[in-house]
């Protein structure tokens, strides 16, 4: 037995005012976990709290426990607590010294074997219950069976103060040097054989993808705007063409960030060569089906061959992925085809080019997908080469994805509001004008509030980590969510510098928005407002739906009967236009729909019994949830009593196989 206090780890309380000799069991591969608990010499159990708060609750705990035994209970760090690990520790280096005097042929021989098993034991360990760092987010965004961390340093620790130690090292080691050029670039994470192998440490969100997401923004809110100003048919369509076409130019930049880490000058020039193709892409876009079609699509080419050009480049530099770095390149020049031959072409004959290539850039990538994670149909069709081709597939890391998104929807929010905001010309301004734009602004922030903090309420598990399908349709449904409500907001513009209704007055507009105002509101604008508001909450419902949610006991309102509350306002809202309604009442009312379903949304998510004013009488610190687990109450029983450890693997497998996004947790 080594002479270390972590040997005096226990489970069991001895009988008091006796000394024993119990096995504790060796912990020389500790996890790096403080010891919350050991016994002293004369067998009396010694608790460790980590703070005076602590120490309070472990003592109801052990009362409510009826523990009989006497314990001592210090505070972590405390002069008791130094002095009694002090005190144990000096009486077990003595029996240490007088069992290799009693013992001296057969002690290091039993040293070696315990260590050996501590080695073996530790490894077991971490393979079957903590092969994922804490810096995978289990907590945030939910557990999955199928993820493995990797480590890039030949160095690191995996366990230990010492692994915090040289993590912290290799973290800093960078500062004070400077940036190369070239840098040959790494995969972050990977998938392979159902197993995704990420590192252990959170990807950050760059200060230069922050700057795409502003710039991106602008342009997004120009393409709406220009729809707004003429409400048909035909400019719905060319917005819908456009905004597609710009995003797959933040997409484009957000995976090539996140799947390859290369922090060098010719990342930065990747970059802002792309931002370059974007501008030129937005200064042809307000007459590109009349005269600049041709060089919209040229600058739109550009990137994305840029993107072909640089997966087959990781491809020859990074053998591993090959075969999915050539197969996503060769899936882009598809659509490349595609738009190069629309420009030849006459409406309305371009669109039937157009909306296949438009198809071919958004779920291209879905088909070596399922090349990768065929069915059992499926696989029989794939030849064996192909599939070992495809072992390797990069994938994005869950926190840089979701962090970038919510920073663009945040973006999003932030410019829909910017334009509400118009000049007043008189001393007391408040009037319809004001009140629209008032109203409009609630509806910003109830969208704010219900994405960011309802949806994200109680979240078990994340639709990136759930499934294959729900990590698709999470990544998919962003989009129309997104153009729906530029839409909608754009549209929200007009109508509050609208005077078709009382208290409107066109003179108390400063002289640069009079022009702006229109005295009727046509009815295509209305579909424009409306149908955006409508589909961006249906597409709100469906993300929330995409999560699975901890199930609380005593719920006032279940999740799906507030999802299907809102899919349903969301239906009302789409057809308020057939109401005609002038602008004061059509924003007041939609208004008023969207906040029906954050009252709902509030009032569901609490229990029965509780107040919903005060927090007084709350008993939230005792409220229990409960989610689905692979493993029945008999295994978890027999476990605790046989000193076993649960396979995840195993569960993994009879929860239904791989589960796990398709891009990264």
């Amino acid at each position: 037995m080594a002479d270390t206090p972590q040997t005096l780890l226990g489970t069991e309380t001895p009988a008091s005012g006796h000394h024993h000799h119990h096995h504790h069991p060796h912990v020389h591969g500790h996890t790096g976990k403080r010891v919350k608990q050991f016994f002293r010499p004369d067998g009396r159990k010694v608790h460790v709290a980590h703070s005076p708060d602590e120490a309070n609750e472990l003592r109801k705990t052990l009362s409510a426990m009826n523990e009989k035994d006497e314990f001592d209970l210090v505070i972590h760090g405390s002069e008791e607590h130094i002095e009694a690990l002090r005190h144990t520790h000096d009486h077990h280096s003595t029996r240490h010294a007088q069992l290799h005097e009693q013992h001296p042929d057969v002690a290091p021989e039993l040293e070696r074997v315990i260590r050996d098993l501590d080695a073996l034991s530790t490894e077991i360990h971490m393979l079957t219950q903590h092969s994922v760092q804490l810096d995978a987010n289990f907590s945030k965004y939910g557990y999955s069976a199928h993820l493995r961390t990797h480590d890039s340093s030949d160095t690191a620790s995996t366990s230990g103060s010492s692994s915090f130690d040289k993590d912290m090292w290799h973290a800093e080691r960078k500062l004070g040097t400077f940036m190369h050029f070239y840098q040959k670039p790494i995969v972050r994470q990977y998938f392979h054989k159902g197993l995704l192998w990420r590192a252990k440490e959170a990807q950050e969100v760059a200060s230069y993808e922050l700057f795409i997401d502003l710039f991106y923004v602008g342009i997004i809110a120009i393409t709406g705007d220009t729809a707004a100003e003429h409400p048909t048919g035909e400019s719905l369509l060319r917005f819908v063409i456009t905004f597609i076409m710009g995003w797959k130019f933040w997409s484009d930049v957000g995976i090539l960030i996140s799947w390859f880490d290369s922090d060098d000058v010719l990342r930065r020039m990747s970059v802002l060569f792309i931002l370059t193709c974007l501008l030129g892409f937005t200064t042809n876009m307000a007459s590109a089906f009349e005269h600049t079609y041709a060089p919209l699509v040229a600058f739109y080419l550009a990137a994305r061959l840029f993107m072909t050009f640089s997966l087959f480049w990781y491809a020859w530099t990074i053998p591993m992925v090959r075969g999915s770095m050539i197969g996503n390149g060769v899936i882009t020049l598809i659509p490349a085809a595609l738009w190069i031959a629309s420009i030849h072409v006459e409406e309305p004959a371009r669109q039937g080019l157009i909306w296949p290539a438009i198809v071919f850039d958004l779920f291209g990538n879905i088909l070596l997908i399922f090349i990768q994670r065929p069915g059992k149909w499926l696989a029989k069709h794939i030849p064996a080469k192909l599939r070992e081709k495809m072992e390797f597939f990069p994938g994005t890391n869950i926190e840089h994805r979701i962090e970038r998104t919510n920073a663009f929807v945040t973006l999003v929010f932030g410019s829909c509001v910017l334009g509400l905001l118009y000049q007043s010309n008189v001393e007391f301004g408040i009037n319809a004008f004001f009140g629209k734009a008032v109203l409009g602004l609630v509806q910003a922030f109830v969208f704010n509030w219900i994405y960011f903090e309802i949806d994200s309420f109680n979240l078990h598990t994340h639709a990136i980590r759930r499934h294959v399908f729900s990590a698709l349709t999470w990544f998919s449904i962003h989009l129309p969510f997104i153009m729906s409500f530029v839409l909608s907001a754009s549209a929200l513009a007009v109508l509050v510098r609208a005077h078709d209704c009382p208290d409107a007055p066109l003179d108390s507009l400063f002289e640069t928005f009079i022009p702006r105002s229109e005295d009727h509101i046509s009815d295509g604008l209305q579909w424009f407002y409306c149908g955006g508001l409508g589909i961006s909450l249906f597409c709100l419902g469906i993300i929330a739906f995409t999560h699975t949610h901890r199930k609380i006991p005593n719920q006032r309102v279940k999740k799906h009967p507030r999802l299907v509350f809102r899919m349903l306002v969301s239906i009302v809202i789409i057809t308020l236009p057939k109401a005609h309604m002038n602008s004061l009442q059509l924003v007041a009312t939609t208004t008023g729909l969207v906040v029906s379903v954050l009252v709902l949304e509030l009032v569901g998510s609490s229990c029965w019994g509780e107040s919903m004013f005060w927090e007084k009488g709350c008993k939230r610190d005792k409220a229990t949830y409960s989610a689905k687990c692979g493993v029945k109450k008999e295994e978890l029983e027999k476990s605790a009593r046989d000193g076993t450890v649960l396979d995840v693997e195993e569960i993994a497998r009879r929860d239904g196989g791989e589960k796990g996004g398709v891009t990264g947790v």
